[in-house]
């Protein structure tokens, strides 16, 4: 897959495919997911649709540059934020990682797209929408959320209902609560077969991934009100639930 070296010296790796002379679909995936977690099938119904999609993989994950040795001090960032304070400075933010997906944009040629996001990258494609309005055709932000702790959370009575056996399983499970990362093992479709891709996900570059949603309390309330159906100038939003066919 082609790569693309951006000015702030981030190098993205990514895949462009279908006509591009089509409607440009940008996929955006979550925290530490590969773009190769939109599915293939997935991502060809849209081609032969006629979309041109394109997807990538997210700095510090996969294929593109990772941040080695650089370390993130997610419990001072997280309190900070949590207390109203100006937190301590981190190695990059979401409008880092929107900008890096305007850059792939700029790789294959293409000036407006229809953006799509899930989880952490729901909030990247929020904030490319405010950040780069006029790059933007639509926005599509799937199981996401706005960047405000308090907003679209459940009840106490719910969450302890849902999670509280999910929570004593994982606890067992990883030997109270110690999360491990490790190196896994992906199979990708490539040239006509499955072709194993070794991705490592080392423990510093998870932080730096986290603090970079944790630090964009600033832009939540902007968030929020595009949850709430504020409009961006030429930006088409697709309430939840809604169906509208787009070219």
């Amino acid at each position: 897959m082609p790569q693309t070296t951006l000015p702030s010296g981030i190098t993205i790796e990514y895949e462009s495919m279908g006509d591009p002379s089509g409607p440009t679909m940008l996929w955006i995936m979550g925290f530490t997911a590969q773009m190769t977690a939109w599915h293939d099938d997935f991502m060809r119904m849209f081609v032969d649709d006629g979309f041109h999609v394109v997807r990538f993989d997210n700095r510090d994950c996969g294929l593109s540059t990772k941040l080695d040795g650089i370390m993130a001090e997610t419990d001072k960032v997280t309190a900070a934020v949590v207390m109203g304070e100006t937190p301590p400075p981190v190695p990059y933010t979401l409008s880092d990682m929107a900008a890096d997906a305007a850059g792939v944009l700029d790789a294959v040629g293409v000036q407006r797209a229809h953006i799509i996001g899930a989880s952490m990258g729901g909030m990247i494609a929020q904030t490319f929408a405010i950040e780069h309005p006029h790059r933007t055709i639509s926005l599509t932000s799937i199981m996401s959320t706005v960047g405000d702790l308090a907003y679209g959370t459940p009840t106490d009575e719910a969450l302890a209902d849902r999670l509280k056996q999910r929570l004593k399983d994982a606890m067992e499970a990883t030997g109270k609560g110690k999360i491990e990362t490790a190196r896994f093992r992906l199979s990708v479709q490539a040239n006509g077969g499955a072709q194993p891709l070794e991705v490592a996900v080392p423990p510093e570059q998870l932080p730096q991934q986290y603090q970079a949603v944790r630090v964009e309390a600033d832009k939540a309330a902007l968030r929020e009100a595009l949850a709430a159906g504020a409009t961006i100038p030429g930006v088409t939003l697709l309430p939840r639930g809604t169906s509208l066919r787009i070219r």
